[in-house]
């Protein structure tokens, strides 16, 4: 029975909200449009996007892009309001059994840090540091939510045998690579690194061509440039794009293993249907990177490239809470 009805519809909204926003992050970096309104809450200073011509220390409204950066702002602020009242239902419930009080209020802290990073993104110039950990802020966000539904919802409650919960350590791993892998991904998408190689699967015609390691991850670039449009030379952004296709071939080579290992050490429709997922996302996400280097990033692909990395995520963070929320185990 579901003791904490509202909480849980709320967090529902909430987590479907997330993505949205999840997506709507990755159209506006893709249009590059995280600085159409320079300033931050509103768009050169009004709360909408101004209908007549305004400029801001020489930058002219771009409507179009104004509005994509500013629907992402709504749909932020909204997500920020709904988790927010679903953490007030969870502290008020707290008594009923199986709330995720802890949950929640790391939930209420990432909000507010969130909020903060979000407008770092616009007053640092898009550093790409700010936004790679924006990025992640808002994964991690999601993936706490999605905790928080397995967590109030009864249905979720298995049973799995020590040969089972095993794998729990493999589960472990394939959520840290895919965590990485992302991360990879969002460095080369702030540091514009994407269209450096358009061949595959070579690079500038090259198996390893040159690049700069050093320069491509310094992290701790100078705030008070401009980095829209990027700044590193092509050897750094070359380094940063090979690095995350190697990052790619790893992780892709593990979760086939772990779906293999899911396949044969269990007949649990659960872990079975897991499994399945693991390789469709996989397939999927691997597509849809090769697509965006010989396509050259178009935007419906790059962001769904986006979203199948966020679903792969979210999978593999199931597995691993259906493996460690049972505390009961019976032998096989």
């Amino acid at each position: 029975m579901l003791g904490n009805k509202w909480a849980f519809r709320l967090t529902v909204v909430s987590a479907l909200l997330a993505f949205t926003v999840i997506l709507l992050g990755a159209t506006t970096r893709l249009k590059e449009a995280g600085l159409a309104c320079p300033d931050w809450p509103g768009c050169y200073g009004q709360l909408v996007v101004p209908h007549r011509p305004l400029a801001i220390a020489g930058q002219i409204l771009d409507p179009k892009k104004a509005w994509a950066e500013m629907i992402h702002r709504y749909a932020a602020a909204m997500l920020v309001l709904l988790s927010f009242a679903a953490v007030v239902l969870i502290f008020q419930q707290r008594k009923l059994p199986n709330q995720p009080v802890k949950l929640a209020f790391s939930l209420l802290i990432l909000l507010f840090f969130q909020g903060l990073l979000g407008k770092w993104t616009v007053t640092l110039h898009l550093h790409p540091l700010v936004v790679m950990t924006h990025l992640l802020g808002g994964l991690t966000l999601l993936s706490l939510l999605w905790m928080l539904i397995l967590q109030l919802h009864p249905i979720f409650s298995h049973d799995f045998t020590k040969q089972e919960k095993k794998l729990r350590l493999l589960a472990a791993i394939g959520l840290f690579l895919i965590i990485v892998q992302i991360t990879l991904g969002g460095w080369t998408s702030s540091n514009y690194a994407a269209f450096v190689c358009a061949d595959f699967p070579s690079c500038q015609g090259h198996w390893w061509p040159t690049m700069n390691f050093r320069e491509g991850f310094n992290l701790w670039a100078s705030a008070s440039r401009n980095f829209e449009e990027g700044y590193l030379s092509s050897d750094a952004r070359t380094a940063i794009h090979m690095v995350h296709r190697i990052g790619a071939l790893a992780t892709a080579l593990y979760l086939i293993f772990l779906a293999w290992k899911l396949r044969k050490t269990s007949n649990k429709i659960i872990l079975q249907v897991i499994g399945l997922l693991l390789l469709i996302f996989l397939i999927l996400q691997i597509t849809l990177g090769i697509l965006n280097v010989i396509w050259l990033l178009p935007l419906p692909i790059a962001v769904a490239h986006n979203g199948v990395a966020t679903l792969l995520l979210l999978t593999l963070l199931t597995l691993l809470v259906f493996l460690t929320k049972n505390e009961h185990t019976y032998s096989a």
